[in-house]
């Protein structure tokens, strides 16, 4: 007789085979008997979170960096705790599996008051999630955890949710049926297809003199071919999330300066535009009024993205890495501009980024002292908040992809748990994490995840005690009419140390470089307060007002 196992010990055995190293979640009593499988099998490291939202958006910080994050939530309203961290997911198109539990299958959709029961749970899944899906029998369980965990790696890819019911978690069924991780779904063209798309793009490139680069997320894969093009003269600007993707030091790279005058012109003087996988986001072309050039052509694996924002004159259903590499490849040596060019170039660049350093007045120098104290390869995640929409965003350094890590669907309070997960993906490199005080109120219990899984992050607190975005808005856009936006807050470096955790309380700005020298040389959790109110206000006005309405 074949060995006899329960679906939660299957779901823990499929796992394994996907290479799983973390899982993030909240046990419950329609969940425990996967984390039961997977405690006694001690594989996969279980993150405990202190809430659902924080277990989801640690698991996609981690899926950013591994292909896979992996959360589990409990039923209900557990499960809707996670909605907006799986919102999150979405918009970063990140590859995320998404378990979670359900009431015993003689009781679904029965509306009966069965514990944890709620109306229609697997509906506000489909709308959060990029798919979700019902187990309904035993038999099934493993062959959908498959299907799940492939359309989460297939681009564009996105978080899938998975309910089980309680009953069938325990279930029985045969160890045979745990197979072997399937692959993504292929979308990539064949290499005659993307060879005609490289030559007859270059031919259209080459008759523009001076192209530009537009990079987003789709294209985070795309470093190498993208220094080639840069190499060639391509002048190249990237989405908040692209940064890194072409290192700010090279000499053609505008950085995401989008919005400064300086680089608008530099702008306005290309004559050809090439998207590549961005959704050129409304913050970031202030509502899609930001002209760029023509002829505008895009790269997207995604056939629904076409002229989705702007009108394009071609639109090159491929993925980024591997069309941008074709392209490169036919590149032979400096094909655009010139000497005088990169001058202007990067005087526009150098413009841009002295604008921002006066706008952020004494806060430049907690950026400098960050720069100087953090390694090459570490990381900043930033929750939206005054400090992350201003320094944080575009003058904190982006030396590689995947340096710069934050919200993309714009809410705030996600910052220390995707910190969290990110320093977990990289067990070796040191992660900062930049948070207001308001932002972090919504997830203040991960600061005892953090302290418990010694997670190496560094977690810098803006506290200005209060609302500062909305703050700016309303002096812009109101009147200067200031309601709502103040806070009580705790004195969170003894809040930290109460927690167990090394901390420093920060009131002059001239003591930036000792303390983040100091904070970020500690092997694991460590938490810096800023007391904005003792060293001076950092004014944001916010997104123009055509974006507000």
């Amino acid at each position: 007789m074949s060995e006899m196992i329960t679906v939660g010990e299957a779901i823990a055995r499929t796992l394994e085979q996907y290479a799983v190293e973390a899982l993030y979640g909240v046990i419950s009593i329609h969940n425990l008997p996967i984390a039961d499988a997977i405690g006694q099998r001690e594989n996969i490291r279980f993150v405990p979170s202190r809430g659902e939202a924080g277990a989801v958006t640690m698991a996609d910080a981690h899926g950013r960096f591994s292909g896979l994050g992996v959360a589990l939530t409990s039923t209900g309203a557990g499960a809707g705790n996670a909605v907006g961290a799986l919102v999150e997911a979405m918009n970063a198109g990140t590859p995320l599996l998404h378990l979670t539990g359900q009431v015993e299958k003689a009781w679904l959709d029965a509306d009966t008051g069965f514990i944890h029961e709620t109306r229609d749970q697997l509906t506000f899944l489909k709308a959060s999630s990029k798919r979700a899906w019902r187990v309904s029998n035993a038999g099934q369980a493993v062959a959908i955890l498959h299907k799940a965990i492939q359309e989460a790696q297939t681009p564009p890819c996105g978080p899938v949710s998975v309910e089980i019911p309680i009953d069938i978690q325990s279930s029985l069924i045969p160890a045979a049926l745990v197979t072997a991780a399937v692959s993504p779904l292929s979308s990539a063209a064949p290499q005659a297809v993307i060879a005609a798309m490289a030559d007859k793009l270059l031919g259209q490139l080459r008759e523009a003199k001076q192209p530009l680069l537009w990079l987003g997320g789709g294209a985070l894969h795309c470093a190498d071919a993208v220094k080639k093009l840069a190499d060639a003269g391509m002048t190249v600007i990237s989405s908040t999330h692209g940064r890194g993707i072409l290192p700010d030091a090279h000499p053609a790279s505008l950085r995401a300066f989008h919005n400064s005058p300086a680089t608008e012109a530099i702008v306005n003087q290309c004559d050809f535009t090439l998207v590549a996988g961005s959704r050129l986001r409304s913050n970031e072309t202030r509502s899609w009024t930001l002209p760029l050039p023509t002829p505008r052509i895009q790269i997207d694996i995604d056939p629904a993205a076409a002229s989705r924002n702007y009108l394009m004159d071609q639109t090159l259903i491929a993925d980024c890495d591997v069309l941008l590499s074709a392209l490169a490849e036919k590149v032979q040596g400096r094909e655009w501009g010139n000497a005088r060019w990169d001058a202007q170039l990067q005087e526009a660049v150098a413009n841009a980024e002295q604008g921002l350093r006066e706008q952020c007045g004494v806060y430049a120098q907690l950026n400098d002292a960050i720069d100087h104290a953090l390694p090459a390869d570490g990381i900043l995640v930033r929750d939206i908040t005054v400090s992350g929409s201003l320094w944080g965003s575009r003058l904190f350094r982006a030396n590689g992809p995947l340096l710069n890590i934050h919200s993309l669907a714009g809410a705030i309070g996600m910052g220390l748990p995707m910190a969290i997960g990110t320093a977990i993906a990289n067990p070796q490199r040191k992660v900062v994490g930049l948070v207001g005080d308001g932002g972090l109120s919504l997830n203040l219990g991960e600061l005892a995840t953090l302290a418990q899984e010694k997670a190496n992050v560094t977690l810098l607190i803006m506290n200005d005690g209060g609302y500062g975005v909305m703050r700016g808005i309303q002096d812009k856009y109101f009147g200067g009419r200031q309601y709502y936006n103040q806070l009580h807050t705790p004195d969170f470096t003894q809040l930290a140390q109460a927690m167990g955790l090394q901390a420093w309380a920060v009131e002059r700005a001239q003591d930036f470089q000792a303390v983040m020298t100091e904070a970020l040389a500690i092997s694991g959790p460590s938490v810096v307060e800023i007391r904005m109110n003792h060293i001076g206000e950092l004014r944001f006005a916010g997104p123009p007002q055509k974006t507000l309405y």
